[in-house]
């Protein structure tokens, strides 16, 4: 079985890169301290800072655990080194509702990168999986909870 690649752009790799980093060197040793506090209040089958703590060293751990799998699947694509008029990963794509006359920009990245309020969406995205491989001029179609919704592709940019 292949192992799935986890594109991203040269600074998602830095944020991930930080990412890992802060959770080793601040949050995974607060915790550790956190708990020994905890023991240190004695009967732990009753004592809720210990409870808590050990939630949390949990969920610290899983995410360092999914962060480590993405960092060693990463895969990183400068999108200012493309260029092009078909729709890839790093695209910065301009749409317009063909119903409401709408303009929309999106740009295209992996999903470690997806943040929908600052327009980026993942290439996973309904959306984005509907844009891959079009080209200006082009119409896409998105299936939404409402029902399909039929955009044109304006402009396609790599910066």
């Amino acid at each position: 079985m292949a192992v799935e690649r986890e594109p991203m752009t040269p600074a998602g790799y830095k944020r991930l890169v930080e990412e890992i980093e802060r959770i080793k060197s601040i949050e995974r040793p607060e915790n550790i301290k956190a708990l020994e506090e905890a023991r240190a209040h004695g009967d732990l089958s009753e004592n809720a800072d210990y409870d808590a703590a050990k939630n949390n060293q949990g969920m610290i751990g899983a995410r360092l655990k999914i962060a480590e799998d993405k960092l060693a699947r990463a895969e990183i694509i400068d999108p200012a080194t493309l260029s092009g008029t078909t729709i890839m990963f790093g695209a910065k794509v301009n749409l317009v509702d063909i119903e409401t006359n709408d303009e929309v920009t999106y740009q295209i990245l992996g999903t470690y990168e997806a943040d929908i309020k600052k327009r980026i969406i993942s290439l996973d995205s309904p959306i984005g999986r509907a844009m891959i491989g079009k080209q200006e001029g082009d119409e896409v179609v998105v299936q939404t909870p409402s029902g399909p919704k039929t955009f044109a592709v304006q402009q396609v940019q790599y910066k």
